[in-house]
């Protein structure tokens, strides 16, 4: 027998009970929803593991981040069966789950395109019908390299290639005629899965290496309930309309040229943007005891050997020599701020020193992952760096935490935290591992607030705090982060002076707010499709005469309001005043100032709203403090 502990509930099994079968006993409801399960909170395992052991277990559902991935990933399994049904030559590469969905790398001789997605969608839904009973199994790996080399999958053999190495039996899934090379884990039955959507394909290299072939890659969506496929739909249909890239063009915000991929120009009106929230983020870090500096974007090689950026993050830096040496663009701004702080001596009454850096950094991303200002190959980093002493770690973080909480809640941001703990590719001893991955825990736990555990997932120098923000459309953005480093310090050999005298080594917090500022203008785009606060709009107000002979008299009030300090235009073409509130409105203006007879005799402004149109006549003085205010407090 063994005992399985189910949300504090001990119940005894069978030994070898699996994890189906146990929802199974629960309820016919859990059985059916069951994706995943979860044994001693680590990971996710297949509904088909058996239980040896006396452990822990939660049921993985759809509600579940790891239950979606197990769903996703068997859509992906029953999309590959339809491609192999109705194009037989095919050959197989990697289909995993992603964040939103799912995709199949393929190679078949003929195109496939938009217009052939029906019809794969179509034959997925004959299988899903069939309800084929996916089975798992294991091979020695000449086994399996026979039973792929016999199905001509030449993908499937170098990934079997790559693992023969290690002496390890290579599982597969099986459904119906289809077999894949696969470690799971899956649904019980095809049937399980309820609606689809078939969303795109494109192109993309093996492995992406640009040297390798150009596969297929076909994307997909499936959910438990037609509703939420629509809903899922009707979102994103929506997230076209607020896409950054579109608006960025439409609003003049910014561009990116064919001169250079993946590096953002800024234009004059996202410029004003940008400066906006670097003013802000200024001003809260003075507030918050932050000094600011800028270290150089080019420094030797054997300063980016010692901080371990060299080899384990090289593939993603750019290089150059000066005067027959290495050197590299930075990637992040660590090193930099670390060199700074050796400048001087310190004692334990100089800590914490908290330094703050907007530095641009550079990395090297593949050009099928760019995205606007979403993915880009350079950005500035709203950098910070904490030197502390081992008892102030808790306080420390918890500033931070309290610092981004006010940021987001800023501009009206809901978000969760995520811990991710040490990574296979680490450096360090697994004490300090341990030390600084439960003063994260215990930081957050004491300010009371909820976090994910994600295994495994750490920067190879420390465990971190992760911030995942969440738009107006329930969408999830990773921004903010707080990594604990007890490595750096020690590489370098930083130093203070305790209150003993002696030299002591000082523990090192590396955090972010926004994380990029650019990624995050193309978040607060999307956010607020364009139709930024007024304290964040590029232009606040545009001052819109009737006619020509009241020219003059909007130039009067465009003055008084660029005195008063707002950000405001006079559109003084010769067009109809109901083009120039049209105008005004496709370009996000917050407020519209139409002036006519009525308005140059009275001395008033008819004032419209772009969100409540036509709010009435006052004068000029009354709409500065109305709009001031609104800008002081940040009003969303």
């Amino acid at each position: 027998m063994v005992k399985v502990t189910l949300k504090g509930d001990v119940r005894e099994f069978e030994s070898g009970i699996t994890v189906a079968e146990i929802a199974k006993s629960i309820g016919a409801g859990l059985y059916k929803a069951a994706c995943a399960g979860r044994i001693d909170g680590k990971g996710y395992v297949d509904l088909r593991t058996p239980i040896t052991q006396d452990c822990s277990l939660e049921i993985l559902t759809f509600d579940d981040a790891d239950g979606k991935h197990a769903y996703w990933h068997t859509t992906a399994h029953i999309m590959a069966q339809a491609i192999g049904r109705l194009y037989p030559e095919a050959k197989f590469a990697i289909g995993p789950a992603i964040d939103n969905g799912f995709y199949y790398d393929v190679d078949v001789p003929q195109t496939i395109g938009q217009e052939d997605l029906p019809r794969i969608e179509a034959e997925m839904k004959k299988i899903i019908k069939e309800n084929l009973s996916l089975e798992r199994f294991e091979l020695d790996p000449e086994q399996a390299r026979k039973l792929m080399a016999d199905k001509h999958q030449d993908y499937k053999l170098e990934l079997i290639d790559e693992h023969s190495g290690k002496g390890e039996r290579i599982s597969f899934y099986q459904q119906g005629e289809y077999i894949d090379l696969c470690a799971g884990p899956h649904l019980m039955s095809t049937g399980c899965v309820k609606a689809i959507k078939l969303t795109n394909c494109t192109g993309a290299y093996w492995r992406a290496d640009a040297n390798n072939k150009m596969l297929q890659r076909i994307y997909g969506i499936s959910f438990p309930k037609s509703a939420d496929l629509d809903a899922y739909l009707t979102m994103i249909e929506e997230a076209k309309k607020r896409d950054h890239r579109k608006l960025g063009r439409d609003l003049e915000l910014f561009t990116i040229l064919e001169e250079g991929p993946g590096f953002p120009f800024f234009l004059p009106k996202g410029m004003v943007l940008k400066n906006l929230l670097i003013d802000y983020w200024r001003q809260i870090h003075r507030e918050a005891g932050y000094l600011e500096i800028s270290t150089p974007m080019i420094l030797s090689r054997s300063l980016w050997e010692r901080s371990g950026h060299w080899d384990h993050y090289k593939q993603n830096m750019y290089t150059t020599v000066i005067d027959d040496e290495d050197y590299a663009i930075k990637p992040m701004n660590c090193p930099g701020g670390i060199l700074v702080y050796k400048t001087k001596l310190h004692s334990y009454r100089d800590l914490p020193l908290r330094v703050g850096e907007l530095g641009l950094v550079h990395r090297h991303e593949l050009s099928g992952a760019l995205h606007g200002l979403m993915r880009v190959r350079c950005f500035t980093q709203d950098d910070a760096h904490i030197f502390m002493t081992p008892a102030q770690i808790k306080d420390e973080i918890k500033g931070v935490v309290r610092l981004i909480d006010k940021v987001y809640s800023t501009f009206g941001f809901n978000y969760h935290i995520e811990l991710s703990t040490m990574p296979e590719d680490h450096m360090g001893a697994l004490e300090d591992w341990e030390t600084a991955t439960n003063a994260l825990r215990d930081a957050v736990s004491e300010l009371g607030y909820d976090y994910e555990v994600n295994e495994g997932d750490g920067a190879f120098y420390g465990p971190k705090l992760d911030f995942h923000l969440t738009d107006c459309l329930g969408r999830t953005w990773q921004c903010g982060t707080i990594q604990l480093d007890f490595q750096l310090p020690e590489r370098f050999e930083l130093e203070y002076t305790g209150e003993d005298g002696a030299k002591h080594r000082p523990i090192m917090i590396h955090r972010v707010v926004f994380g990029s500022i650019e990624r995050f203008i193309g978040i607060l785009t999307e956010h607020f499709a364009g139709a930024f606060p007024m304290w964040l709009s590029p232009v606040q107000v545009k001052v819109l005469p009737i006619s020509e002979r009241h020219l003059d008299y909007a130039k009067q009030i465009e003055k008084k309001l660029s005195d008063a300090g707002l950000r405001v235009e006079c559109d003084e073409r010769g067009e109809k005043i109901g083009y120039k509130i049209r105008e005004a409105q496709l370009q996000k203006v917050p407020y519209m100032l139409v002036v006519g007879d009525k308005e140059s005799e009275s001395a008033t402004v008819s004032v419209r709203n772009r969100k409540d149109g036509d709010i009435g006549s006052m004068n000029a003085d009354e709409f500065i403090a109305k709009a001031q205010e609104e800008i002081r407090t940040k009003a969303m």
